[in-house]
C-alpha cells in the first residue's frame, strides 16, 4: 500500500512538472514579457492619458485591462541614456552613459543577460540607440544609430548589415511576429523588446496615414506662446523653440528648393541633409505618393509665406509638427494591435507581461517648445502601461513615482530571478498587486548633455507628487521650486516664495538624501563635465 501511494505521488509530480525542493516558479509558470517601447513618444498622445489630439485605441487597451501609471518618468530624459537606465537598472552616472556622446559601460550587466542566463529567450528588433551587439539576446535585429523610416538597415546578430525595404514600424512589427511565431521555443518562456523608431525626429508618416494626417487640424496647447516669464535662465535660452529651432526642411518638410526660392535659411546645418537623406531613400513609388501629398503643402506654403505673421508662422509649423509627429504614432499603435492579437490567438495573453512605454517624453508645443530634456513635466514624465492578467487589476490606475530605472528588478522580481544588489531601481510588482506601502515618495532626477543642441542646462533635481526642486548649475547656480498641484503648466517659480520655505527646507534635504542614496555627487558631475568639455573639442 505505502509502495502504492509512493508511486502515485511520483506520477503526480512527474505530471505537473515541479518538485518538492522547488523555489522558484515552474518554467512553464514563469511569466514571457513584452517590452514596448517607442522613441519620444509623449503620453499627451496617447488617448488613455489625453484624446485631445488622437486616439490610440491598441495602446489604451493596456491601460483598460490593466495599468496606468500617471506619474511614470526617467532618470536622465535623453535617448541612448534611457536605455542604458532601462537595460542595468542604474542612474546614467554609474553606468557611464549620461549623455549621447559618452560611451556604455560595456562591462554592466544588463537584465536581458540575466533572464537569458535563467533560461528566457531573448529577442530584441528595433531601435537601440547606442551599441551594435547587445549583450544577453538570442536574436537582434537593430537599426544603427538613429536609423531611417523609409527602407532602413538593420544590423543583426547572423546575417550581417541588412536593407530591408518598406515602413520600418511595419518591419519592425513584422520581425516580431515572426520571431514569435517561427524562431521561439513555445516550452519557454520568452522576453521579447519590441523597439520603434517612431515617433522621433524627423516624423516621416507611413502613406496610408500622411494622406490622413496631413488633412487634420489639431488644437494648440495654451502655453504654445509662452514667454516664459517667472522661470529662470534655462528656460528662456533653450533653443528648441518651434517656430526659431525646428528645421524647415527635415522638420516642417519644406522642400529645399522651395526654401531657396523663398529665401528662408537653413536652421542648422543638417536641415536640408536630414530632408535629403530621409525623403531621399524612398523608392520611385514611394517618392511619388509623398509628392502627391507634400507638393500641394509645399506650393501652399510658397503663396502665403511672404504675408505670414508670426504668430501665423507659428501655428503653421506646429500643425504641420502634429500632423507628421502624430502620423507616426497611428502605426506604432497598429502593430501594438497586431501583437496583442498575436497573444490572443496564440493562447499567450494570460501568461505574458505586456509593458507600453517611451524612452522619455516630448513637447508637443507647451511652452512652444518640441524635444525633451528637460526636468519640466512633458520631458521628464513618460507613457506606461502594463497588462499581466490574474496580477493586476484591469482598469487600474497608479499615482506613484516610478521610473524606467525600475524595469530590470520588475522584470527579474516578475520571472523569480534574484536581481544583483548594485540595481538601483524598485520592483514595481507591489503595485502590480495594488501595494504601495514602502514605495519611493520622491524621484531624483540628472540632465548631463551641455552645451550641446538645443542647449539645455546642467540640472538635477527631485520629483514628488506634489512638488519639484530643481537645480540648474555649470554656467549657472539657479534654484526653481514648482508646486505641481496648483501650477500643472509649471509657469511659476515659487522657489524665493516664502509661503514655501518650509517645502523647499525639505526638498533640499531629501535631494542631498538622494545623491548620496544614487552615489551622485558635485566631484562626479565635475570629472563627467571635464571628460565631456574634452571629447566635444576633440570632436570640432
Amino acid at each position: 500500500m505505502n509502495r502504492t501511494l509512493l508511486y502515485l505521488s511520483l506520477i503526480v509530480l512527474l505530471v505537473s512538472g515541479c518538485s518538492p525542493k522547488q523555489k522558484t516558479p515552474k518554467k512553464s509558470s514563469r511569466p514571457n514579457i513584452i517590452f514596448m517601447m517607442s522613441d519620444d513618444h509623449a503620453y499627451q498622445a496617447i488617448s488613455a492619458y489625453s484624446d485631445k489630439l488622437m486616439q490610440t485605441p491598441n495602446i489604451d487597451r493596456l491601460a483598460k485591462e490593466g495599468m496606468l501609471f500617471t506619474n511614470a518618468c526617467v532618470t536622465n530624459s535623453i535617448c541612448a541614456p534611457s536605455r542604458a537606465v532601462i537595460l542595468t537598472g542604474k542612474h546614467s552616472h554609474i553606468n557611464g552613459k549620461i549623455d549621447n556622446y559618452f560611451p556604455f559601460d560595456t562591462t554592466q550587466v544588463t537584465f536581458p543577460q540575466i533572464l537569458q542566463e535563467a533560461g528566457y529567450q531573448t529577442a530584441m528588433f528595433g531601435k537601440l540607440h547606442f551599441g551594435n551587439n547587445p549583450k544577453g539576446f538570442d536574436e537582434f535585429k537593430i537599426l544603427p544609430g538613429q536609423g531611417v523610416y523609409y527602407n532602413p538597415d538593420f544590423i543583426t546578430k547572423t546575417e550581417g548589415k541588412v536593407k530591408i525595404d518598406g515602413y520600418v514600424t511595419d518591419i519592425i512589427t513584422d520581425m516580431a511576429l515572426n520571431w514569435l511565431d517561427n524562431e521561439r521555443n513555445e516550452e519557454e518562456p520568452f522576453l521579447l523588446m519590441y523597439l520603434h523608431k517612431a515617433p522621433h525626429r524627423e516624423w516621416l508618416p507611413a502613406e496610408r496615414h500622411f494622406r490622413t494626417f496631413t488633412q487634420r487640424t489639431f488644437p494648440e496647447p495654451e502655453t504654445l506662446f509662452d514667454n516664459y516669464e517667472g522661470r529662470g535662465s534655462a528656460a528662456k535660452t533653450a533653443e528648441m523653440h518651434l517656430l526659431d529651432h525646428m528645421n524647415w526642411a527635415g522638420d516642417s518638410k519644406i522642400h529645399p528648393d522651395v526654401m531657396d526660392e523663398l529665401g528662408i535659411p537653413e536652421t542648422c546645418n543638417w536641415d536640408k541633409a536630414a530632408f535629403n537623406s530621409q525623403v531621399g531613400r524612398q523608392t520611385p513609388e514611394q517618392r511619388a505618393a509623398w509628392d502627391e501629398v507634400y507638393g500641394p503643402i509645399n506650393e501652399e506654403f510658397k503663396k502665403n509665406y511672404k504675408n505670414m505673421s508670426e504668430k501665423e508662422l507659428m501655428q503653421w509649423r506646429y500643425q504641420r509638427y502634429m500632423q507628421d509627429y502624430l502620423g507616426t504614432i497611428a502605426s506604432v499603435d497598429e502593430g501594438v494591435g497586431k501583437l496583442l492579437k498575436y497573444l490572443d490567438d496564440k493562447g499567450l495573453s494570460e501568461n505574458t507581461i505586456v509593458v507600453y512605454t517611451s524612452d522619455q517624453g516630448f513637447y508637443l508645443g507647451e511652452h512652444g517648445w518640441f524635444d525633451k530634456r528637460f526636468i519640466y513635466d512633458q520631458s521628464f514624465k513618460t507613457p506606461l502601461l502594463v497588462r499581466w492578467p490574474n496580477v493586476i487589476k484591469p482598469n487600474s490606475v497608479n499615482t506613484q513615482m516610478v521610473q524606467n530605472l525600475d524595469f530590470a528588478q520588475t522584470f527579474l522580481e516578475a520571472a523569480g530571478v534574484e536581481a544583483p544588489n548594485d540595481m538601483q531601481g524598485e520592483s514595481l510588482v507591489p503595485l502590480f498587486e495594488g501595494n504601495t506601502d514602502g514605495f519611493r515618495d520622491a524621484a531624483y532626477y540628472h540632465y548631463y548633455e551641455y552645451p550641446s543642441i538645443h542647449m539645455v542646462k546642467r540640472h538635477y533635481g527631485v520629483v514628488t507628487e506634489d512638488y519639484k526642486l530643481i537645480h540648474f548649475y555649470y554656467d549657472v547656480d539657479e534654484w526653481e521650486l514648482y508646486d505641481r498641484k496648483k501650477d500643472v503648466n509649471e509657469m511659476n517659480n515659487v522657489y524665493n516664495d516664502p509661503a514655501y520655505a518650509d517645502v523647499v527646507k525639505e526638498l533640499k534635504k531629501k535631494l542631498a538624501d538622494l545623491r548620496i542614496k544614487y552615489k551622485d555627487s558635485t566631484e562626479l558631475d565635475n570629472t563627467y563635465l571635464n571628460e565631456y568639455l574634452k571629447m566635444r573639442a576633440a570632436k570640432k
